[in-house]
């Protein structure tokens, strides 16, 4: 790509950057929590790949952010986020359904990142990621699959012919005979239910030692929040016969002492609903049948409302780091 020395960070890549400093200093938090109290020997080396992985993610971030002259972003630290005496939250069960998440996650993050990455060394950096991504999340599926753990999707039977639309009637969902659920549609269904289950497990373990009264009312109110998407999702799927994901409420011991900051608790629920209220903008933009569009719609005006008022906590709590941002050109004309 040439003589890059003098090429400055785009804004697309350090929207990036920055977002991925906030993730890897988190995640060292919550993988040494992982770690200290895992009992699983199958799942241990898993953790200890991605403690590496998000270490070594540092060091490299830190001398991009170096070499720019860019102020290094605050993240999380292990003295003021993490309590590494605190007793085991979530059970090994969890652990693994985490970094199955996780590594989902982070293969569409780093694809997003590879993709707008410009500069020859960004774009190595997040190529490596997404290797990276994808070597976990086949490392986490194959322990998954050998303890029976691993939820698939529903089998539906393969079509004899191919098919052509011939109705309108196929887009309908509210009044008339609704048609069966497309693949895709069912997917989406179901990995959103995945997902909300163990946001509820994360929730109610993060509910449970959280210092801050405030705090602790919004992470009950996301687990409310949460359940009743599921409840949505669920009977759509029951009503083609499908089979529901299953739960678990194994995943969260009894403990209070909380192992993270609120601040940190409050920047991963805050993260996971940004996340779903992305995957709920895919689900609508891949569902044909107009109840379902009309559900998502519905669900995602209600995590946006969630999002904003975790915002405010973030904010009056002095808990938010400010991304980069764009000059603000009428402040500094005030300045002259």
């Amino acid at each position: 790509m040439g003589n890059e020395k003098n090429i400055r960070l785009t804004s697309a890549e350090l929207s990036q950057l920055w977002a991925s400093y906030q993730n890897d200093t988190g995640s060292i938090c919550v993988l040494k929590h992982f770690l200290k109290n895992v009992e699983d020997a199958d799942v241990r080396p898993i953790l200890e790949h991605a403690l590496q992985l998000s270490q070594t993610h540092i060091q490299k971030l830190t001398a991009i952010f170096t070499k720019e002259n860019y102020p290094l972003p605050k993240g999380f630290s292990e003295d003021q986020d993490l309590n590494v005496n605190a007793p085991r939250l979530f059970t090994d069960n969890y652990m693994l359904q985490f970094m199955n998440q996780m590594a989902q996650i982070s293969l569409n993050a780093y694809g997003v990142s590879k993709s707008l990455a410009v500069r020859s060394d960004i774009d190595q950096y997040f190529g490596q990621c997404l290797t990276e991504s994808n070597e976990m999340d086949t490392m986490v599926k194959k322990v998954l699959l050998q303890k029976g753990l691993y939820v698939r999707s529903p089998y539906i039977p393969y079509p004899q012919k191919v098919d052509l639309v011939k109705k309108q009637s196929f887009l309908t969902g509210w009044f008339g005979e609704r048609r069966p659920l497309l693949s895709l549609e069912m997917t989406n269904l179901y990995a959103n239910f995945q997902r909300n289950a163990l946001g509820v497990a994360t929730l109610i373990g993060f509910s449970q030692v959280a210092n801050s009264q405030k705090v602790v009312q919004f992470f009950i109110r996301g687990k409310g929040i949460a359940s009743k998407h599921n409840e949505v999702f669920g009977s759509i799927l029951r009503e083609d016969d499908l089979p529901v994901p299953m739960t678990s409420d194994t995943y969260v011991t009894e403990s209070t002492v909380s192992p993270f900051s609120d601040r940190m608790m409050m920047f991963i629920i805050t993260g996971l609903i940004a996340l779903g209220i992305g995957y709920y903008g895919t689900s609508i933009s891949t569902s044909i049948r107009r109840d379902l569009t009309a559900h998502y719609d519905r669900l995602i005006h209600e995590i946006l409302k969630y999002s904003e008022d975790g915002a405010n906590i973030l904010i009056d709590n002095g808990w938010m780091e400010e991304p980069p941002r764009a000059s603000d050109r009428d402040e500094l004309a005030k300045k002259k």
